[in-house]
């Protein structure tokens, strides 16, 4: 009579081949992570320059057909979108589309006439906080032409 051997080889991964796998993840996430996270603020700070950099254009748009850039009395930014008395070769339809700018963090955009060192106007946003001052993503984002 023939006996069978069972066999006592299991299969499966040693824990030295697991903890390895576990290091290597590791070592890539210390890698990548610090990369990937901040890139949303980034690109909000970059898309608010943007904006500005729009607004600055409508702005321009609006003086070549009226002559002069809106003031407080015209409603400041609102003036590109809503024709104010005075406004004789306003752009039918406005110069901004979709309302009153907004910055990413969808605060109102920042509008100063006349703008300070000798500038026509200051255009700004007041950065994620959506208060003047702070830094970082806190930081005001100024257009500068």
């Amino acid at each position: 009579m023939q006996r069978k051997m069972k066999s006592n080889k299991q299969s499966g991964f040693t824990l030295i081949e697991v903890m390895v796998v576990i290091v290597i993840l590791g070592v890539l996430a210390a890698l990548i992570v610090p990369n990937v996270m901040g890139r949303g603020e980034k690109a909000k700070v970059d898309t608010t320059k943007i904006t500005l950099k729009g607004v600055a254009g409508a702005l321009d748009q609006y003086k070549l057909d009226n002559g002069h850039f809106p003031n407080t009395q015209e409603g400041g930014l609102d003036a590109l979108v809503n024709q104010p008395a005075n406004a004789k070769n306003w752009m039918p339809g406005g110069y901004l589309k979709g309302g009153y700018p907004k910055d990413s963090w969808e605060n109102d955009v920042q509008y100063v006439i006349p703008g300070s060192e000798g500038r026509p106007f200051d255009l700004y946003s007041f950065g994620a906080d959506g208060k003047q001052g702070g830094e970082g993503n806190d930081a005001d984002i100024y257009y500068t032409p």
